[in-house]
């Protein structure tokens, strides 16, 4: 991998990251909502969609500075993976918060003083180990939609 494009991901990555934070606590403050009123509608969503950027960045920039340093990063067809894994892990934490809110998964959060303190630490988790709960969602979804074998045949 050329040095111009390790410079890109890197400054990719610890924007995304700093960036989510900075934009967080423009949600936090209503900031946002001053100039863009729309925004009060998908608030709290923002705040999930902003916590897995957190979460999938951190993971990946992580994962980046681990194999600068071990010199692993020789292989062009895994930038890839740091340009658009955070990206996937952001609405995926969004979704992860309105499944587990549906009752879908059977988990519930508990209400602390009206704020999302758990449903954004769920989205930041869900960011941080996106693939590790896409392959969780994968095999939850090939139970529900599993045909019963049994049903179809004739005793």
């Amino acid at each position: 991998m050329t040095r111009w494009l390790k410079a890109v991901i890197l400054t990719y990555l610890s924007l995304l990251f700093f960036g989510s934070f900075l934009a967080i606590g423009m949600l936090w403050t209503g900031t946002i909502e001053k100039s863009l009123p729309i925004v009060s509608d998908i608030k709290i969503f923002l705040y999930y969609f902003f916590a897995g950027a957190i979460g999938g960045s951190l993971r990946h920039l992580y994962m980046f500075c681990t194999h600068y340093m071990e010199g692993e990063l020789t292989d062009y067809r895994k930038w890839i993976m740091y340009i658009f894994y955070p990206i996937f892990a952001t609405g995926t934490a969004v979704i992860a918060v309105t499944l587990i809110k549906s009752g879908i998964l059977l988990i519930e959060f508990t209400d602390y003083n009206d704020t999302p303190y758990a449903p954004i630490g769920i989205a930041f988790f869900v960011g941080f180990g996106f693939n590790r709960f896409v392959n969780k969602l994968n095999a939850v979804s090939k139970n529900i939609f599993q045909a019963n074998n049994n049903d179809n045949k004739s005793t």
